[in-house]
């Protein structure tokens, strides 16, 4: 991503606390813009994205309450808290991959990251894991900046062959009245002629649920706009590092559950295999790493 997209963020003081929250550390930065919770033990689960001036929380939970507990690896991903956001990694869909059996939405959203503690003392939640199947590491690094949250993301490959992964950030995000999803002209032509994504408040998509794909997108940004509160979030991200955007919509056909999605990706499919065979998927080299980066900003 561009420096210059960071150069022009207005930090100002922010706050670090850890909470408990149902038996889990609760990680939480928050300045007076924004406040965002993060669970390290439950997959780094970003679980509360808040605009702290108009009082929103972006974040989708499933109904009766937000209720936390672990998952097992290989788990369904159905059966997971289904709280805020998450990291599919190194698929979303369950798949055999070099002999490997992945799980549904990847590996790491069940596992538990560990936190950087100095980093956190300056003021940066950064967590990371090793992947218990893949031979990859993942880190992310999160800070606070103005109504901005800055999430630095880095792949290592310790292995002496080259890895090809899948990557998706996967935030179920809860609409209000009047919210519309915002997108440039150039990502809305590459969405097939799906008419729901101009009325995600409203419409019902094909089997009241679908996954749809934008690539190769090359303007990186997509966002929701509420125009009667004034309300926004906004992804803004480099389409070069990320070159796909998902969008996913559920009137009760997913487990009668009622979200939306708005997920940067680096693959049109979901699954390792068929994105690899596409060569449409990321890819580490031997004894390497990458990097990439991303922004969510808020307003009203």
């Amino acid at each position: 991503m561009p420096d210059t997209l960071f150069s022009t963020m207005k930090f100002i003081t922010h706050s670090c606390n850890v909470e408990t929250l149902q038996g889990f550390e609760v990680y939480r930065l928050a300045n007076e813009e924004v406040s965002v919770k993060v669970v390290p033990e439950l997959g780094a689960k970003i679980i509360s994205f808040k605009n702290l001036r108009s009082g929103r929380e972006w974040l989708w939970h499933p109904s009766g309450g937000l209720k936390l507990f672990t998952n097992q690896a290989g788990d369904d991903f159905s059966k997971s808290p289904l709280i805020g956001i998450d990291e599919c990694l190194p698929t979303i869909a369950p798949c055999s991959w070099r002999g490997r059996s992945l799980p549904d939405h990847g590996e790491a959203w069940s596992a538990k990251w560990s936190v950087n503690r100095e980093a956190w003392q300056n003021g940066i939640l950064k967590t990371s894991l090793q992947l218990g199947i893949s031979p990859l590491r993942f880190e992310r690094a999160i800070e606070l900046a103005g109504n901005e949250i800055c999430l630095k993301y880095q792949l290592h490959n310790p292995s002496a062959q080259n890895e090809s992964f899948l990557w998706a950030m996967h935030p179920l995000l809860k609409l209000e009245p009047e919210d519309q999803l915002e997108l440039p002209a150039s990502t809305r032509d590459l969405l097939n002629g799906a008419t729901w994504v101009d009325a995600i408040n409203s419409a019902v998509p094909p089997n009241r649920c679908e996954k749809i794909f934008a690539r190769p997108i090359t303007e990186g940004s997509a966002g929701i706009h509420n125009r009667a509160s004034g309300d926004r979030l906004d992804f803004i991200w480099d389409a070069a590092e990320i070159d796909s955007l998902g969008l996913w919509l559920t009137r009760g056909g997913w487990h009668d559950h009622h979200h939306f999605a708005i997920e940067p990706a680096n693959g049109d499919a979901d699954a390792l295999p068929v994105a690899a065979r596409r060569n449409r998927c990321g890819k580490v080299a031997a004894f390497s790493w990458i990097e990439w980066q991303l922004l969510l900003r808020i307003s009203s």
